[in-house]
């Protein structure tokens, strides 16, 4: 034995102090962005049953939600809007008092440094739960842009800091750009949805926001989980049109992609935990089957080290929480 040659990685674990030192990703509340369900009515708080910890709320009730968000150091929040009211153009999208138009000015109101992420889409606004303009079946493409635009406008006039189109559209972010520019808003950046897959893991969060199609799927303008440069091509583009963040979504079975995307551009990339992964951490931790805390950092570091600059996670609130305990 003691002619053996070899490197002693271990000296390197041998301790807490030691393992924090020389820790190469580090996970903070700063990371995240949490996403918020807004719905019509009065003293509303539901609970969404396939996402456990995750509420539908009322306008009445999301100061108290906002309020929790920045107490926990979590800087930024997306709105989703949960509407009764829908048509085959998604006309609530882009009203000037729409539900998301008004959380937006509550919360710029109450937390005017908590950044408010819109995200830009009509899929939870349309009577057939598309993300654009239909034609039988067809959903249009260009038509649909004139509508993103509007909606952005609209966010953006309410007070949104970021606005983050979701609807995987072709040129929605150059529309968009423009639509945003000619309205005298050439400062609010843009968080492109660059990269989006058709995934099965959007379950849960389709029926938070109730818009899931009511005729085929969105396989048409998704991407193919299959197909890897198709992602690289999707960011170049959104690249050339005046992307300031790109998103990965969605994250945990996608990481690969992120890392390619992340090589390949200089911007900042944001990794989407979605509506499935979050249900499933969640089902298994209620069940006893996994430690939910060890889990969920391990997951969302996960992210980072694959090259998220941000996550976008329904894990927030716990995460920020459990983050704080530990130091």
């Amino acid at each position: 034995m003691n002619n053996l040659n070899f490197r002693r990685h271990r000296r390197l674990r041998s301790t807490a102090g030691m393992r924090a030192m020389v820790r190469e990703t580090q996970l903070q509340a700063t990371d995240f962005i949490y996403p918020i369900f807004v719905i019509e009515g009065e003293n509303v708080k539901n609970e969404i049953p396939s996402m456990p910890g995750i509420y539908q709320h009322s306008m009445d009730n999301l100061a108290e939600e906002l309020d929790e968000v920045v107490r926990l150091g979590i800087p930024s929040v997306i709105f989703f809007g949960v509407v009764t009211e829908k048509d085959a153009v998604g006309s609530g999208a882009y009203h000037d008092h729409g539900i998301i138009q008004e959380a937006i000015r509550l919360s710029k109101e109450r937390h005017p440094d908590l950044l408010v992420v819109a995200d830009t889409c009509l899929c939870e606004y349309t009577d057939h739960g598309h993300c654009g303009v239909i034609e039988g079946e067809r959903v249009l493409n260009d038509p649909s842009l004139e509508l993103l635009v509007k909606t952005a406008v609209s966010q953006a006039n309410a007070g949104a800091d970021i606005i983050a189109p979701s609807n995987m559209m072709d040129g929605f972010v150059a529309a968009i750009r423009l639509g945003l520019d000619e309205a005298g808003f050439e400062e609010t950046p843009i968080m492109s949805y660059a990269v989006k897959y058709a995934s099965a893991y959007y379950g849960p969060f389709r029926d938070a926001a109730d818009s899931t199609p009511q005729f085929g799927d969105r396989k048409a303008y998704q991407m193919d989980p299959a197909n890897r440069m198709e992602a690289l091509r999707e960011a170049e583009s959104d690249i050339a049109e005046g992307a300031d963040f790109l998103i990965v979504k969605p994250a945990l079975s996608y990481l690969d992609i992120l890392r390619d995307v992340k090589n390949n551009t200089l911007l900042p990339m944001v990794a989407y935990n979605v509506s499935g992964e979050y249900a499933m951490v969640k089902a298994a931790a209620l069940n006893g089957w996994v430690d939910e805390q060890r889990i969920v950092l391990e997951t969302l570091t996960s992210m980072k080290r694959a090259g998220a600059d941000l996550i976008m996670t329904y894990h927030a609130k716990d995460a920020a929480r459990w983050l704080e305990e530990t130091k």
